[in-house]
């Protein structure tokens, strides 16, 4: 418990480092609610990150965020922060809609952007965005879609648990509690790009993808609910939706922005099927096979909490008749707050137990800013596969692809 309360405080009150000549200066697009642990609490501690200025709608409510966070500037638009030569990267937490035209305008501009997920509000948005001839050029802006989750060890651990092609099924889950949430808040908003699937299920698409370590093949149902009240009825508040993919698996994901009051964790639980596993003491007339379940607790917010359990089902037969011969199960858990702990390829990489996914995700930002190595990454044309997952359950749902942008 005091590890646990140890690593959350400092988590948000992290040490802060002495920002080195050459800083990435930023400038934040917006005063919203993810932005302190997205990227004023992230930018704390690494030497190569400044928050410099912000703006929002309301000059008012720029200047308290400003002054609340210890954010030096306040523009009164947006356009003067990406118009300002001393700003080089551009944070977007704006509404959903809102993505991609800023995003658009910030590379226009010459500005890097680390833009928040999911990134647009379609695969066409995505396209469009992501294959600017801007992005082509040499010295390009470097643009990443903000998927934190992706960036923490704790994943790339339990991925080294998962083989792909040998996966017959997987169920997601997450929830957002009620409480958190209100029928007129943006995630309910459909011109704003809202709904659970945009605003939460997208991480558990992304999780599928990445545990398949391949694309949906389609959508073959998705059921949702909404407040009914001829006002909302285009955001699903909740819904569950089922995937086919090319190696015959199946994936599941359903989400609420309506949940218990008590948090749930998030969980991805992932099925194998029955493999041999070669054994040189067994006799030659005999074989062994494992059948492995591999379940992340806490998938999407690891610094909190997360465990991931590993069940290993393993049958010695008889390989004339295929009779069981001996059974018996193996199972374990782990945890990784640093790659340290997660081991394999990438064990040496920087990091503590306190940083968030968020820490983590800017790191990897700055790396590939100062043209250095990136170990992680999500690339443009993962963005636009995201987005085409995510158009696939809205389009089978019924309730409409989120609205496209005007903006040229």
């Amino acid at each position: 418990m005091y590890a646990l309360l140890s690593r959350i405080y400092t988590a948000f009150g992290p040490p802060k480092a002495d920002k080195v000549d050459g800083a990435i200066r930023f400038g934040v697009l917006g005063a919203a609610k993810i932005a302190p642990m997205a990227i004023i609490t992230a930018a704390l501690s690494h030497p190569e990150v400044i928050v410099q200025a912000v703006s929002a709608r309301d000059r008012t409510r720029a200047e308290e965020f400003a002054k609340k966070h210890g954010i030096p500037e306040v523009r009164d638009t947006y356009q003067d922060i990406l118009d300002d030569p001393n700003i080089d990267a551009i944070f977007i937490p704006l509404p959903n809609s809102l993505h991609y035209e800023w995003a658009v305008r910030s590379i226009r501009a010459g500005k890097h952007v680390l833009l928040e997920k999911p990134s647009v509000n379609n695969q066409n948005e995505a396209e469009r965005l992501l294959n600017m001839p801007e992005l082509s050029q040499p010295n390009a802006p470097v643009v990443l879609e903000a998927f934190h989750s992706r960036f923490h060890p704790a994943l790339q651990k339990f991925l080294s648990f998962v083989d792909g092609p040998n996966v017959v099924h997987v169920h997601t889950d997450s929830m957002v509690a009620s409480w958190l949430t209100a029928k007129d808040n943006i995630e309910f908003n459909y011109k704003l790009g809202g709904g659970s699937m945009m605003m939460l299920g997208t991480y558990n698409f992304a999780f599928l993808r990445m545990i398949f370590g391949a694309e949906p093949e389609e959508c073959l149902n998705v059921d949702t609910s909404t407040f009914g009240d001829g006002i909302h009825d285009q955001c699903d508040t909740d819904f569950k939706a089922k995937f086919p993919f090319p190696n015959g698996g199946i994936g599941e994901a359903t989400s609420t922005l309506r949940g218990p009051y008590w948090w749930k964790p998030s969980e991805a639980r992932v099925t194998h099927k029955e493999v041999v596993v070669p054994d040189k003491t067994l006799p030659s007339t005999q074989e062994m096979t494992r059948t492995r379940v591999a379940t992340m607790h806490g998938m999407m917010h690891a610094i909190v909490w997360h465990r991931i359990d590993i069940k290993d089902s393993y049958i010695i037969r008889d390989k004339v008749d295929g009779s069981p011969i001996k059974q018996w199960t193996e199972s374990a858990s782990h945890k990784a707050y640093t790659f340290k702990e997660a081991g394999g390829e990438f064990a040496s990489l920087p990091g503590e137990a306190w940083w968030m996914s968020y820490r983590f995700q800017l790191e990897q930002f700055v790396n590939r800013v100062k043209g250095r190595k990136t170990q992680y990454w999500v690339t443009a044309q993962d963005s636009i596969d995201q987005m085409k997952m995510v158009d696939m359950a809205y389009g089978k749902s019924g309730l409409g692809l989120r609205p496209t942008s005007e903006f040229r």
